[in-house]
C-alpha cells in the first residue's frame, strides 16, 4: 500500500490533488445527506409539544415495532439461506454450459425495484397461488424478501466455496475421512464467515424494506420503516417520526457492524481453489432438481407478472400496455419511464464520479481528511431511504418552489444511495492493481494523472463498468426516498407503480403490472450486459438503501 501511495504522491499532486479526492465526497454528502437530516432533527426539537425520544417511543409502541421488524428480517434471512443452499452448491461445484444465464437469473431479483417485486408477488399470490390465501401479510412479505435476497447468499457463499483449497480436502480424504466428513470438517468451517456475512446483510436489507411491505402488507403489517412514513406523512407527528428514525438508524448501524465484523473473517484466498466438475451419473439428477428449484423461486414470479399483465381481468389483451401512454391523470407511464431513465443516467454519472474519487482517497492517499471523506461517503447506508426522504420533505419546504421542484433533486438523492455501491466495487478493484505497473509507467516519465489513466483505469475498467451499471439499476428502482420527492414533473416509474397499486380497479392494476414488466426488462438488460462484458458479475450492493458490502454479489 505504501508503494501504491508513493506512485501518486509526486510533488504538487500530493499538495493539490489529495484533498480534492476527499473533499468532493465530503461536500456532496454534506449537501445531499447531512442537510436534510439536520433539518429533520432541528424541526423535531423545535416543534411545539415535542416529545422526548423515550416518550415518543412509548407513544408509538416502538419496542414492539422493533421486535416485529427484527423478527421478520431474521425469518427472511433464514428462509433465503435455505432456498439458496442448493443453488450455491450448483454454482460452486458444478460446471455447466450457460452458467452465465443462471447467474443472470439469480442476480435479476436482487436488482429489481422492491415495488416491482411487490407487484409480481401480488400477481402470483392472487393468481396461481390464490388457494393458499396468503396474498397479504407476513408470509407474502417473507416470500418476496426471499426472492429478493437469494442472490446475496448465492454470490457470497459460492465465491467462498470456490476459494476453499482442494488440497486440504484431499488431505482429509487421505486420512480416512469420507466425503461427508471431509465436507463438514474442512469446507463448512471455511464457509461459515460467508454465511454469517450474507445473513447479516439480508437482515439489514429486510429491516429497511418499504415497497414490499407497503404493497403486500395489506395495511396491517407494520415495521419501523412504514411507521416512520405513517407518523411523518400520514399524521404529521414529527417528534414520533424522528424518534422512530433514531431507533431505525441504531438498528441499521448494528446490522452494518455485524455484517462488517463477520465479513472481515472471510475465507482466506486459496492458491488452488475448488475445481468445478461436469455432472455425471446421479449428479445429473441432482443438477436437474436444483435447476427446477431455481426456476421455481426465481423465474415463476416474474413469468407470472408478465402473463398477468397480458391477461387483465382474465382475458388476453394489451389494455395494460396501451394504458401506459394514457395521461388522463397527469404524466403517462411512458413519460415517467423517460424521466426515470434520464434521472438514473444522471444519478449513475454522479455516483461514479463521487464514488471513484472516494475509492481513490481510500486506496491511494490516506490521512484524516481522506478517512473522514470515505466514512461520509458510506454513511448513507446507515439511514433508511424513508428517513432520508422524510428529511428532504422538510428541508425542501424551506426552499423556493422552483428549486424544490427541480428535476435535479431526484437524481442527486438516487446518486447518494448508489455511491456506496460504487465505493464497494472500486476499492477492492483499485487495491488489486499491481504497484509495479505504476512504477514502470512513472519511471518512463508518465505523470501521476497519466499513470492513473493508463494503469489504474485500464485495469479496473470492467469493475468500473459493473459499478456504473449497478448504480444505474439502483437509481432507476429507488422507491423509498423518491416517494417523498416525486412531483408531477419528477414522478419516477416505481413511484407511479406504487400510486397505481393504491388506486381501485382492474385497469390500474393492469397498468401497474405492464409498467412493472418494463422495469423488469430494463433491469434484465443491464444485468445481462454486466455478465457479458465483465464476465464476473461481481459487485457489492443495496437496493433501496443497499448496504453495498456484499462481496461478489
Amino acid at each position: 500500500m505504501a508503494r501504491d501511495r508513493e506512485a501518486l504522491t509526486l510533488p504538487g499532486f500530493r499538495v493539490a490533488a489529495r484533498p480534492a479526492f476527499a473533499l468532493l465526497p465530503m461536500l456532496f454528502t454534506a449537501a445531499v445527506f447531512v442537510w436534510p437530516l439536520g433539518v429533520l432533527a432541528a424541526r423535531a426539537a423545535s416543534a411545539d409539544g415535542g416529545l422526548s425520544v423515550l416518550q415518543a417511543w412509548d407513544r408509538t409502541d416502538a419496542w414492539s415495532l422493533l421486535g416485529v421488524t427484527a423478527a421478520q428480517a431474521a425469518a427472511s434471512a433464514l428462509a433465503a439461506l435455505i432456498v439458496a443452499a442448493p443453488i450455491v452448491w450448483l454454482l460452486a461445484r458444478i460446471r455447466l454450459p450457460g452458467a452465465g444465464l443462471i447467474r443472470v437469473l439469480v442476480t435479476l431479483p436482487f436488482v429489481l425495484p422492491t415495488v416491482v417485486v411487490g407487484v409480481a408477488f401480488r400477481a402470483l399470490l392472487d393468481g396461481p397461488l390464490e388457494r393458499l390465501d396468503i396474498s397479504e401479510g407476513w408470509p407474502a412479505i417473507i416470500l418476496a424478501h426471499v426472492f429478493l435476497n437469494v442472490a446475496v447468499v448465492v454470490r457470497v457463499v459460492s465465491a467462498a466455496w470456490q476459494r476453499v483449497d482442494q488440497r486440504e480436502v484431499a488431505a482429509a480424504r487421505s486420512l480416512g475421512a469420507g466425503p461427508l466428513r471431509a465436507f463438514v470438517d474442512v469446507v463448512v468451517p471455511r464457509l461459515l464467515p460467508a454465511v454469517a456475512s450474507s445473513l447479516a446483510l439480508i437482515f439489514l436489507f429486510c429491516s429497511t424494506s418499504f415497497g414490499v411491505i407497503v404493497i403486500l402488507g395489506g395495511g396491517r403489517a407494520s415495521t419501523l420503516e412504514t411507521e416512520i412514513y405513517l407518523q411523518g406523512i400520514g399524521y404529521g407527528h414529527l417528534s414520533e417520526a424522528v424518534a422512530l428514525s433514531v431507533m431505525q438508524i441504531l438498528l441499521v448501524l448494528a446490522a452494518l457492524g455485524v455484517a462488517r465484523a463477520v465479513g472481515s473473517a472471510r475465507v482466506p484466498p486459496a492458491a488452488a481453489g475448488m475445481q468445478r466438475r461436469r455432472p455425471r451419473g446421479v449428479v445429473r439428477v441432482a443438477v436437474a432438481g436444483v435447476l427446477a428449484w431455481a426456476v421455481l423461486w426465481l423465474a415463476v414470479p416474474v413469468v407470472t407478472l408478465v402473463v398477468r399483465s397480458l391477461r387483465p381481468g382474465g382475458q388476453w389483451g394489451l389494455s395494460g400496455y396501451r394504458a401506459l401512454v394514457d395521461d388522463t391523470y397527469g404524466e403517462s407511464a411512458l413519460g415517467s419511464l423517460r424521466y426515470s431513465l434520464t434521472s438514473a443516467l444522471l444519478a449513475a454519472v454522479i455516483a461514479v464520479a463521487v464514488g471513484l474519487l472516494t475509492a481513490i482517497a481510500v486506496t491511494r492517499t490516506g490521512g484524516l481528511v481522506s478517512r473522514v471523506g470515505a466514512v461520509l461517503a458510506v454513511v448513507p447506508l446507515g439511514v433508511s431511504a424513508v428517513t432520508l426522504g422524510f428529511g428532504y420533505t422538510l428541508a425542501l419546504a424551506e426552499l423556493p418552489y422552483s428549486v424544490a421542484a427541480s428535476p435535479l433533486v431526484v437524481p442527486c438523492v438516487q446518486a447518494l444511495i448508489a455511491i456506496p455501491v460504487v465505493v464497494g466495487v472500486m476499492v477492492p478493484a483499485l487495491d488489486q492493481v499491481p504497484s509495479r505497473q505504476r512504477d514502470v509507467a512513472a519511471s518512463l516519465g508518465a505523470g501521476p494523472l497519466r499513470v492513473f489513466w493508463s494503469v489504474d483505469l485500464r485495469l479496473t475498467a470492467r469493475s468500473l463498468g459493473a459499478a456504473t451499471a449497478f448504480a444505474f439499476v439502483m437509481a432507476i428502482g429507488e422507491f423509498g426516498a423518491t416517494t417523498f420527492l416525486a412531483r408531477p414533473n419528477t414522478t419516477t416509474i416505481p413511484v407511479l407503480i406504487g400510486q397505481l397499486m393504491g388506486r381501485p380497479g382492474p385497469d390500474n392494476l393492469a397498468t401497474a403490472m405492464a409498467a412493472a414488466v418494463l422495469l423488469v426488462a430494463v433491469s434484465a438488460l443491464v444485468v445481462a450486459a454486466v455478465e457479458i462484458f465483465t464476465g464476473t458479475g461481481r459487485v457489492r450492493r443495496r437496493r433501496e438503501g443497499g448496504a453495498g458490502v456484499a462481496d461478489d454479489v
